[in-house]
């Protein structure tokens, strides 16, 4: 048989896809469906019968039948079951409703429920030359007496300093270790790196970032870290820690309720919350979650609850409410927040401003990125690329169109657009700074790191007015805690 005999399908004589045709693919492994799924270009991978060719979902295709009905799944009808199985599969079927943990109320820090949802969002391509005009004027209006987030505040912790060192790090590994860094720094300035604490990372991901905290505190005692994470994650680092609790709550922060997390109720431990990254309407539901809805209680005995059980008839009566005890959470992605997740709404409203202005302003948040994002700035090096090399709003930002949505005759520079959209971001960071105000925090916004380590480089730190430190941390001076280290400050 020549070459061009080889490419033909036996079957139909036609010229072989190599990406489609199971003639061309490795063959099923030993044990093995023998059926070619299309969609994912290889044989399935499920485990047969003895003396079986096909797994059941595939038997009926591969006619393999064996006088029993197979069924879609009515919990999820992406796959199927015998008939005779249902009742016994719908108990142990992956897509079943699972038990609520304690610490799930549905929407304890959304307010979403008390607004009206209906008004429609006005898209920016509708608009007209005027109304875009008129729009860019009102918002350099409004933020004319905003201050800018607090300029050479770009701190860098000594834990990091040995890994950032290492020259087998890439150029994303590094730019990841020199935002930790400088979030620890904060946290070290704040005061709030020590003894007997929680730390509550929302958004954690692998909680890396709880990694590290973890490591500066290593010499301290009682530290305990809750990491909130709602999706699915590979290759985290909680489960490597040692000395300290780590403690992982796959829950939307949505339904978060820190008042029912047993380890907390127990422990008593005043609470710090962080966040590297945290996106869009993200930070809002967290700064609700700690400051609004959360109470911690102390000095009041609390009975064990089970995980999955429900409080019944339980209320916290706290002798006295110990607000958190500090903030620190790394903007981003400004353009995924929403307006009934937002805590600013009585800001906005202040300055004449509405559910629609907030949702133009939103989406020309990106701009402030998406203008200056080169292809450079990405290290597509493979050989130096870690699983934590790519963090959501990398992804976010690059998919993303920068003219999706045409300035209709208004003629922009890429610096006025980036402009824009820095004041955007300024206005949105301002409804969230004058929100944590009115809940008793003194609040700042600061440029944590160079753009070019990260476009999104703006910290939010937040620390209560009363606080038994405050004084001691308003006369410490950012450069004494250079001093503490000098080298470890030059990165």
């Amino acid at each position: 048989m020549d070459y061009q005999e080889s490419q033909l399908n036996p079957v139909t004589k036609e010229k072989r896809d190599p990406c489609t045709d199971p003639h061309t693919a490795e063959g099923p492994m030993l044990g093995r469906c023998s059926h070619f799924v299309q969609r994912k270009r290889r044989y399935c991978k499920m485990i047969v019968s003895e003396g079986k060719k096909f797994c059941g979902e595939h038997a009926e295709n591969g006619e393999e039948q064996s006088g029993r009905k197979r069924i879609p799944c009515p919990l999820d009808p992406k796959h199927t079951v015998y008939e005779d199985q249902l009742q016994k599969h719908l108990q142990k079927c992956n897509s079943r409703e699972k038990p609520k943990p304690v610490f799930y109320v549905r929407n304890v820090n959304s307010e979403a429920v008390d607004i009206d949802t209906k008004e429609e969002q006005v898209s920016l391509s509708s608009l007209s030359k005027e109304e875009l005009q008129k729009l860019t004027d009102t918002l350099v209006q409004v933020t004319r007496g905003l201050e800018p987030p607090l300029l050479d505040k770009k701190l860098m912790h000594p834990a990091l300093q040995e890994a950032l060192n290492d020259p087998a790090n890439g150029d994303t590994a590094s730019k990841h270790l020199k935002q930790q860094g400088s979030i620890l720094g904060h946290l070290e300035r704040l005061g709030l790196l020590g003894n007997s604490r929680c730390f509550v990372e929302f958004g954690a991901g692998r909680g890396k970032l709880s990694h590290w905290v973890n490591i500066a505190t290593e010499d301290a005692d009682s530290v305990h870290f809750l990491l909130v994470e709602r999706a699915t994650t590979r290759f985290k680092v909680d489960g490597k820690q040692r000395k300290s609790t780590f403690e992982r709550l796959h829950i939307d922060i949505q339904h978060l309720c820190l008042d029912r997390v047993p380890s907390l109720v127990l422990k008593q431990l005043p609470v710090i919350g962080i966040g590297k990254h945290l996106c869009g309407a993200g930070t809002d539901l967290a700064l609700r979650c700690l400051v609004q809805n959360y109470s911690n209680p102390a000095g009041v005995p609390q009975p064990k609850r089970p995980r999955t059980e429900p409080a019944s008839g339980e209320e916290f009566e706290p002798a006295k409410r110990l607000p958190v005890e500090g903030i620190v959470i790394a903007l981003c992605c400004h353009h995924r927040c929403d307006w009934h997740h937002y805590v600013g709404r009585d800001f906005f409203q202040k300055l004449g401003l509405g559910q629609k202005e907030f949702g133009l302003f939103q989406r020309m948040s990106s701009w402030a990125t998406c203008g200056t994002r080169r292809p450079t700035q990405v290290d597509v090096s493979s050989e130096k690329r870690g699983p934590d090399d790519i963090e959501e709003h990398d992804i976010d930002q690059k998919s993303m169109d920068c003219n999706s949505e045409a300035v209709q005759g208004l003629l922009l520079t890429i610096e006025e657009r980036e402009n824009l959209g820095r004041l955007c971001k300024l206005l949105i960071d301002h409804g969230r700074i004058d929100y944590l105000r009115k809940m008793g925090y003194k609040t700042t916004i600061e440029y944590y790191t160079d753009p070019e380590v990260s476009l999104e480089n703006v910290l939010l730190t937040a620390v209560p007015q009363l606080h038994s430190k405050t004084s001691e941390i308003v006369q410490r001076d950012t450069v004494l805690f250079h001093n503490k280290d000098q080298s470890a400050t030059n990165y």
